[in-house]
């Protein structure tokens, strides 16, 4: 039994179908009257009163009968807003309904029907229209239904047909109207279909059909004004006779696998209203690719375009600007259409909807695009488009969708996003975006997705980030963000994600997050948090993700509410944080109130007497060394840098068993490194220089110098450093993990493609860190593998500072006598000795290459003409192929299933260590660029293994 409401035309049937009974009017009121026993609403009374046994069924309201017979030959009931359920004499749709001749109409639409369809429908030869859809009928469709000649209109969509199409449904030449929508269908469609000449409407979406359309489909189908074949299996070209079908006004042929060119001649569908193409392998004839689009141009009641996800392969031009004006959506995504923006675009100003994202146009966001006054849907993500964000956008009133994300965009954020008062979404994530989040943003006040993760912007939080009352995913992370995180976060009540990792964040966790109640995710990881983590975030019962790591917190980390469900990876990297051994954390020590108060006293006690005792010991040394030279080199602490550790010569001593051999890790053409373990248990790298060398001599101040301020999480921890005229060294944190050099090539070891493109993220953020984050850029000159330490965690640590510049405010260029290491070298650092940033990026691709091919510079390989940034260039664009390129160790992990989408990977980061070599250093890429497209391609491979996703997500896997 189905609830079900009447509302539009049911033919209703006995289940009494005995032949004897000659299907007497008797039966037709029999089965009426059990379908007025089912109805439970009838609101104006009609079946109540008019549906009774003293008058005949003909005359009941809503039945019709045949003129001869009496025989009930339809029944109309739509409109009443009758509640009630389908009796056993109506649910099923019995074989004896072929008896029943007289009928011309049957509706069974949405009427909760199951079974099959009747196998011989043969006798209903007055039969118009049969429309059982939206039911759960299954079985065949019969050839049966082929004998139906006077039928018109045959609907039995959305239902669990299966099987073929019946090639003699061609047979009917009156039918005007074909719908087998949402089946399971299968085969290719009858070629006798499209003998159908008065077809008006052919709708056979939705279905697993294959095989491929006719040449001649245009001329075959000359009434044809709805034609829906989508979300099938053909394959083939678009027959160019399509442009003969002049009627056609709606077009569906998206989501299949037709190829070939698209037809230039689809202009001469003037009536056409919607055109669906995208989901395809469909391209433009080279010599045609102007004619194409402004061909559709011709067509001005088109209202609809979708072209998108085809290698299209053309170019932009201002003939776009010619559409017709009741053009309102244009959907090109992921097309490979290339060039810039036409200004034009801005004169198509009933647009509501545009999507270039995921192409490769670059240039800059036309202005023009103010200009679209309807315009409520934009995106322009995943190109190459350059420059600031216009003014003229902030026009756009009616915006809801903006997406700019994933491009080279630079400038500020336009405070006067405030005017597009209809956002709702905003993505402008992975572009080089610079200064604050502008408060005016905040009076956006109907803002749900928020996303400028990637970018470079400073500043504080601005207070009224609150203000977003309705918002549900906001991402902030990796930027350069500072200051506290203001308590009026408490605001977002609706916020499900919320990530501001990757900043330089201060302060304590805002106990107010407590009030966050439809919080699922929260990232605060590698910033500069202190204090503990709020206790009351115990409350958030529906908080699956949680990530406070690489900060400064301390103290116990609640275990109740979500709290049990959180491991290690949540937590690491703040040392002053307790809790259970699971953890992989301290215990938490419990004191009484007394003992708090007798270690209280003991921290502010201990530390007067120590600094005095210190003073003391420091004065008897000054005074004795002024009366004689010691003839113990360095019997005293070494003068240090801006240090964390004081360590004494005898400690350093101590520690390395004498500087000897067991502990010796390796040696540079400026001395030795060490591996030493400290008096307290701290693993130090030592690293000794060679004072018979000249170099090594000069270049330790210098890198002292560098050393001294600089600060990233991916360069090398200085923990001290010792000198004298006889005796250098500088203290680094030992990285447990040691080089790159040994994980690419030696042979026990390996990386998997995700953990070098991490790797090289790490090492371009700290260059980057090195060229523009700090008060002068730094020029490391001397990136290889062996100078890319790996930590724990394998997060990649830049080290080896001993050839690294400071250069002067304004300054972009030094001469220097110092060489790099070969294979490394920019051409114009070898030739000229100008060390520069440029020099740095070169040699940053170099060592992707390296990363990613797993071939040395160096290798014998490569001779006479023949470099690994030339051998790349080869493989990848003189006929070779990237996967030529590839690291072997790389082509056997997961067994060997090198996806398709880990290749499209691995070319776009050949394509930017290409770019970042080019000769000539003003046409390499900056290091700010580098960073941004990497971590696109991270983003775009994560989201290809489906590890984590949230907001809009497109169809396909997105070009770079």
């Amino acid at each position: 039994m189905y609830v079900f409401i009447l509302t539009s035309y049911v033919f209703c049937f006995s289940g009494c179908t005995s032949a004897k009974q000659h299907f007497s009017n008797f039966t037709d009121e029999y089965a009426l009257l059990s379908l007025k026993a089912s109805i439970t609403k009838d609101p104006d009374g009609i079946l109540t009163h008019n549906w009774t046994a003293n008058t005949s069924v003909c005359n009941w309201f809503g039945v019709r009968c045949g003129v001869r017979r009496r025989r009930v030959t339809a029944l109309d009931l739509s409109g009443m807003d009758l509640l009630g359920t389908i009796p056993p004499e109506i649910g099923t749709i019995p074989p004896s309904i072929s008896n029943l001749t007289s009928l011309e109409i049957i509706a069974l639409a949405r009427a909760g029907l199951s079974g099959k369809l009747p196998r011989d429908v043969s006798n209903l030869s007055l039969l118009t229209s049969f429309n059982a859809g939206a039911n759960n009928l299954d079985g065949n469709v019969w050839d049966s239904f082929c004998n139906l000649s006077r039928l018109e209109h045959l609907i039995l969509e959305d239902n669990y047909l299966h099987g073929s199409i019946p090639h003699c449904l061609g047979y009917l030449q009156n039918l005007k109207s074909l719908s087998l929508v949402n089946n399971s269908l299968m085969g290719p469609i009858p070629q006798s279909i499209f003998n159908i000449s008065i077809l008006e409407e052919l709708y056979l979406e939705f279905n697993n059909l294959s095989g491929e359309l006719p040449d001649n489909l245009g001329d075959l189908l000359p009434n044809i004004k709805e034609l829906f074949l989508n979300n099938n299996k053909l394959t083939g070209s678009i027959p160019t006779s399509v442009s003969n079908a002049t009627k056609l006004s709606l077009l569906h042929l998206e989501s299949n696998q037709l190829s070939g060119y698209v037809p230039a001649t689809l202009g001469n569908l003037h009536e056409l209203e919607k055109l669906y193409l995208h989901k395809n392998h469909l391209t433009v004839k080279p010599t045609t690719e102007v004619s194409f689009l402004s061909s559709l141009t011709n067509c001005r009641k088109l209202r609809t375009l979708w072209l998108g996800l085809n290698p299209l392969k053309l170019e932009l031009r201002s003939s776009m600007g010619n559409f017709s004006a009741s053009l309102e959506e244009l959907n090109m995504y992921s097309s490979e259409i290339q060039g810039c923006i036409p200004h034009a675009i801005g004169n198509v100003t009933n647009l509501r909807y545009l999507n270039f994202a995921d192409n490769n146009l670059k240039g800059h966001v036309p202005n023009a695009l103010g200009r679209l006054p309807k315009i409520q849907r934009l995106f322009l993500g995943g190109n190459k488009l350059q420059g600031s964000i216009p003014i003229g956008l902030c026009q756009l009133q009616s915006i809801g969708n903006f997406d700019l994300s994933a491009n080279r965009l630079t400038g500020f954020i336009p405070s006067c996003l405030e005017n597009m008062t209809s956002l709702r979404d905003v993505r402008l994530h992975d572009n080089q975006l610079l200064s604050s989040i502008p408060m005016e943003l905040c009076d956006v006040r109907d803002l749900v997705h928020l996303d400028i993760s990637s970018n470079n912007l400073q500043g504080s939080l601005p207070i009224g980030i609150g203000n977003f009352k309705l918002a549900e995913f906001i991402d902030l992370s990796d930027n350069m963000l500072s200051g506290r995180i203001p308590s009026t976060i408490n605001g977002l009540q609706e916020l499900r994600y919320f990530s501001l990792s990757g900043n330089m964040l201060q302060g304590f966790i805002p106990p107010t997050f407590s009030q966050l109640r439809s919080l699922q995710s929260l990232n605060l990881s590698r910033n500069e948090l202190s204090g503990g983590i709020p206790k009351d975030l115990e409350g958030l019962s529906y908080l699956e993700y949680f990530n406070v790591s690489f900060n400064k917190l301390k103290g116990e980390i609640p275990s109740g509410g979500p709290f049990g469900k959180f491991s290690a990876a949540s937590f690491m990297g703040n040392p002053g944080l307790c809790g259970p051994p699971r953890l992989q954390v301290p215990p938490c020590k419990k004191y009484s109130h007394r003992k708090q108060k007798q270690r209280l006293l003991l921290k502010i006690i201990l530390p007067v007497l120590a600094s005095g005792l210190l003073l003391l010991i420091l004065t008897f040394f000054m005074m004795r060394q002024n009366k004689k030279k010691s003839d113990i080199p360095l019997q005293d602490d070494c003068h240090m840098i801006k240090s964390t550790r004081r360590i004494s010569y005898f400690e350093l001593l101590a520690a390395t068993n004498q500087f000897g051999e067991s502990n010796f890790i390796g040696a540079g053409a400026f001395g030795s490194v060490y591996r030493a373990v400290l008096s307290d248990g701290i693993e130090v790298a030592v690293k000794v220089f060679n004072m018979e060398v000249r170099e090594a001599f000069q270049s330790f101040d210098p890198e002292c110098e560098i050393l001294r301020n600089i600060k990233h999480r991916n360069l090398v921890q200085t923990i001290s450093s010792c000198s004298n005229l006889d005796f250098k060294v500088l203290v680094f944190k030992y990285m447990t993990n040691g080089s790159l050099d040994k994980w690419l090539h030696a042979s026990d070891h390996h990386l998997s493609f995700t953990q070098r493109l991490s790797i090289m993220i790490d090492v371009a953020s700290a260059i980057e860190y090195l060229h523009h984050g700090y008060s002068a850029p730094v020029v490391h000159r001397d990136l290889k593998p062996s100078n890319v330490l790996l930590d724990d965690d394998m997060v990649a640590h830049v080290s080896d500072f001993g050839l690294a510049r400071l250069l002067d405010e304004g300054q972009s260029t030094l001469l220097s006598n110092n060489l790099a290491t070969i294979g490394y070298m920019a051409p114009e650092y070898g030739s000229g000795g100008l060390v520069s940033t440029k020099a740095d990026v070169y040699s940053y691709g170099i060592l992707m290459m390296e990363t990613f091919s797993g071939k040395k510079p160096t290798d014998l390989m490569f001779e006479a003409d023949m470099s690994l940034k030339h051998w790349i260039h080869d493989e990848c664009h003189g006929g070779g192929s990237f996967i030529n390129v590839i690291d072997p160790k790389l082509l056997n992990e997961d067994g060997g299933d090198w996806s398709t989408f880990k290749e499209q990977c691995f070319s776009w980061v050949m394509e930017l260590a290409l770019s970042c070599t080019e000769e000539v250093p003003h046409n390499r890429n900056n290091m700010i660029e580098v960073v941004a497209r990497l971590m696109n391609i991270r983003k775009q491979l994560l989201a290809s293994i489906k590890v984590v996703g949230y907001g809009l997500e497109y169809e396909a896997i997105p070009n770079l």
